[in-house]
């Protein structure tokens, strides 16, 4: 399997600085800084990136389990939802909401809810980060 990477580059202190985050093949690229991460700011922050790296490692996981399932998906929607909160210790993602929605002709809801968990326990993102955060799932037939 290949090995996926990123680059950062951060220039300045950490309240005044500022940076750039890149995708090893060059997709996304984008701005951050201070404010974009711990306030309301322009740009991006590692927090949304973990948030689309989930959301689209679900959503591709739900979709094969559907397949596999017999129910072929029209669409999979996902959002992620990463929360940074502050503790004692400092900084840390303590949870992940997934929020799907799926167009999948012919499925009930009872199996699309089963095939949405297993995507949700099983998804290779999911398994890395769920040890350190919790992970909640709303799934809803479109």
């Amino acid at each position: 399997m290949p090995i996926r990477s990123s680059s950062a580059r951060w220039e300045g202190n950490l309240v005044e600085g500022s940076g750039t985050v890149k995708t090893g093949k060059g997709g996304l690229q984008g701005a951050y800084s201070f404010k974009s991460r711990f306030e309301e700011g322009e740009g991006t922050n590692p927090e949304e990136l973990i948030a689309a790296a989930h959301a689209g490692c679900f959503s591709m996981a739900f979709s094969k389990g559907l397949a596999d399932a017999g129910f072929t998906p029209t669409s999979v929607e996902t959002v992620a939802k990463v929360h940074l909160d502050k503790t004692d210790a400092g900084f840390g993602v303590s949870r992940i909401d997934l929020e799907t929605v799926g167009d999948v002709p012919g499925i009930d809801d009872a199996k699309f809810q089963e095939l949405a968990q297993g995507a949700k326990e099983n998804c290779p993102i999911s398994r890395l980060l769920s040890p350190g955060a919790e992970i909640s799932l709303v799934a809803k037939l479109s």
